[in-house]
């Protein structure tokens, strides 16, 4: 018998879901469909992998501490997990939630802002240890640690840090002597253009920070795009280790059915770019070497096609189109053109035209034909 065999098996009897069990029954059951699960995920497809993550969700409300932390062990290398389950154990106590937290990548930065937020110093501990920690998982850090986990995320190599994340921890190394110590030894921060702030930090810094906190609606924010294109003007381009990881926190977005035009709009604004193609290809249901194709061939058409299929407003297309990873950005001519066409482009006649592409019913010339009347 194969391991999805096995695993297809493990669903036949559940009765330790409805209470008919014993406490070692539910525990058994927890580790063995969580260890199925990490022999067969590289082959489970998403409605499989949305049992495994409802199965895993109600026996872990069911099992003491100790089986949880197994299971979290189990499920904190892979590449893809199931979501839901992922971010309930990461809420766990530290000691079930601190192997996700360091080494989960299904893990996307809004979910480890949040744990930042509600969780405890522990749990920020962990996640400022993360090998990958984007600025704004930093910010958080530095907003809401206390002095261990800042201390371990200015430790951390891998720590990326803005100028206002980086303002903010000027501020705190006058007042705490071990973040001062570390902050200096840092190689990769341009100490020269810092080093009056050092000196002079309250005045400066206090009068900055407040413009800096302001948040703006993902969805109500307007013509985002020109803020995006700025954010994103150096980093074109197309990354593959970043691409998998992406692709993973999307998938994992998607089991818990967050996958949404809030979600895209929030990788629009903070340059996602490969979030939001991998967005893209979960919610077209393509897959993602066809998304990875018109990136590197800088096909416009296609994604106009794709996205106005979709229904999304012009605002959103906008924005999502400037922070897409293209092999080259987009002039303002081409960004002017894609927009103009979209806008043509009745959404109807789009999704007859994806649904020929997708059904592969038409040959080469003719998909050419109908990209050049959209």
């Amino acid at each position: 018998m194969t391991e999805l065999d096995e695993s297809h098996r493990a669903f036949a009897n559940f009765r330790v879901l409805n209470g008919d069990d014993n406490q070692m029954e539910r525990e058994q059951l927890f580790r063995t469909t969580a260890q199925l699960f990490s022999y067969v995920s590289d082959r489970c497809d998403d409605d499989q992998v949305a049992q495994y993550d409802e199965v895993l969700c109600q026996l872990a409300e069911l099992v003491e501490v100790e089986a949880r932390v197994h299971v979290a062990k189990l499920l904190a290398p892979l590449e893809r997990a199931p979501g839901t389950v992922i971010v309930k154990l990461a809420n766990d106590v530290i000691e079930v939630a601190r192997p996700l937290l360091e080494f989960s990548n299904v893990l996307s930065d809004d979910d480890l802002i949040d744990i930042i937020t509600r969780q405890t110093e522990d749990h920020r501990v962990a996640i400022a240890g993360r090998s990958m920690l984007t600025e704004r998982v930093g910010d958080a850090l530095v907003d809401h640690g206390e002095t261990a986990s800042v201390v371990r995320l200015v430790r951390n190599p891998k720590a990326e840090f803005d100028r206002a994340t980086l303002e903010k921890l000027v501020k705190r190394a006058t007042e705490d002597a071990e973040i001062a110590a570390d902050l200096r030894g840092r190689s990769d921060i341009d100490w020269k253009s810092l080093r009056g702030e050092i000196d002079q930090v309250a005045g400066k810094v206090l009068q900055t920070l407040g413009n800096l906190d302001r948040q703006v609606d993902p969805v109500a924010a307007g013509k985002i795009n020109t803020v995006v294109y700025n954010r994103i003007r150096n980093r074109a381009g197309f990354n593959a280790q970043e691409w998998k990881v992406a692709y993973n926190q999307v998938k994992g977005l998607a089991d818990r059915k967050q996958l949404d035009d809030r979600a895209l709009a929030r990788f629009a604004r903070f340059g996602y770019g490969h979030h939001a193609a991998a967005a893209m290809a979960v919610m077209l249901q393509v897959a993602p070497e066809i998304v990875v194709k018109w990136l590197a061939g800088q096909d416009y058409v296609a994604v106009i096609v794709a996205l106005r299929a979709t229904g999304m407003a012009p605002d959103l297309f906008e924005a999502i189109v400037a922070t897409l990873p293209w092999r080259d950005l987009p002039s303002d001519a081409d960004k002017k053109m894609v927009l103009s066409r979209f806008d043509a482009l009745d959404r109807d006649d789009a999704k007859h035209i994806f649904e020929l592409w997708r059904a592969h019913s038409f040959r080469k010339r003719a998909m050419g034909e109908d990209r050049q009347t959209a």
